[in-house]
C-alpha cells in the first residue's frame, strides 16, 4: 500500500475530510483494482507481481503519426507499438483490441 509507483496514499494534498475519505476510496479502488488484474494472467498460467503486470502494460503505447496528402488537412493514422510476446499475450488476455486503433 505505500509503493509510490503504483498506488500510494501520499502526498495527500487536501484538507477536508471528505475530500481525505474520497482521495482514501479511490486509492483502495485503484489498488484493489490492480489486484484483481493478477488473478487473470494468474488463471492463463502466467504468475506475475502487480508492479510486473503494470510495467509490462505499460510497454504497450500508441503512436499518432501525422502525414500530409495531395491537399486539405494533415491525416493521421493511430498504430500500437511493436508487443513482445509477453505484452501480445497480455493485450489478448484483457481483450485491449475492443479499445485499440482499429487501422
Amino acid at each position: 500500500m505505500k509503493d509510490p509507483k503504483l498506488v500510494s496514499f501520499s502526498p495527500m494534498f487536501h484538507w477536508t475530510d471528505q475530500k481525505i475519505r474520497v482521495h482514501v476510496a479511490h486509492c483502495v479502488l485503484a489498488l484493489m483494482t490492480a489486484r484483481l488484474m493478477v488473478r487473470e494472467p494468474d488463471h492463463a498460467e502466467m504468475h506475475m507481481s502487480v508492479r510486473e503486470l503494470v510495467s509490462t502494460l505499460a510497454g504497450i503505447e500508441e503512436s499518432v503519426i501525422l502525414f500530409q496528402g495531395e491537399r486539405g488537412r494533415p491525416r493521421a493514422r493511430r498504430m500500437l507499438t511493436e508487443m513482445d510476446p509477453v505484452q501480445a499475450r497480455l493485450y489478448a488476455l484483457f481483450g485491449f483490441e475492443d479499445y485499440a486503433p482499429k487501422r
